[in-house]
């Protein structure tokens, strides 16, 4: 059964590919003996990396949208190079957009995985990368 904790993060990836943009991933992974912290996996082209104000962006909507309860639930903000292998192998296995995928006792990124909630899983072509740049 999907909780309230991952329906609010559904809205919330909702929510930020409206203004911003598509992602190609946007996940919850608990990892294997963490105690009840999750970590929010995010990768899309317009989140650039080396700069802070986009992760600043996102934290501060989380902020804002879940409950002080919900945010102690939250480890850290983990952003994926688009160019990293297991990235596209997720987005093989898994082809979803502004969902809820539920996966246990799995394996992502070399981490095993106890549960993970996947809201956005995609691979996103130039020509949607383009549109994506027009809308916004």
């Amino acid at each position: 059964m999907i909780n309230d904790f991952a329906i609010q993060f559904q809205e919330l990836e909702k929510t930020l590919a409206s203004k911003k943009g598509d992602f190609e991933l946007f996940a919850l992974f608990l990892r294997e003996g963490s105690p009840d912290k999750w970590d929010l996996i995010l990768a899309a082209p317009w989140i650039k990396q080396e700069e802070s104000a986009d992760l600043r962006e996102i934290a501060q909507k989380i902020q804002t949208t879940l409950s002080k309860e919900d945010l102690l639930k939250l480890s850290r903000i983990i952003l994926i190079d688009k160019k990293t292998p297991m990235l596209s192998t997720l987005n093989r296995s898994v082809d979803i957009a502004h969902g809820i995928v539920e996966v246990k006792d799995s394996n992502f990124f070399g981490l095993p995985i106890k549960h993970a909630y996947i809201f956005t899983s995609q691979k996103i072509n130039k020509d949607k990368l383009s549109a994506c740049k027009q809308i916004s």
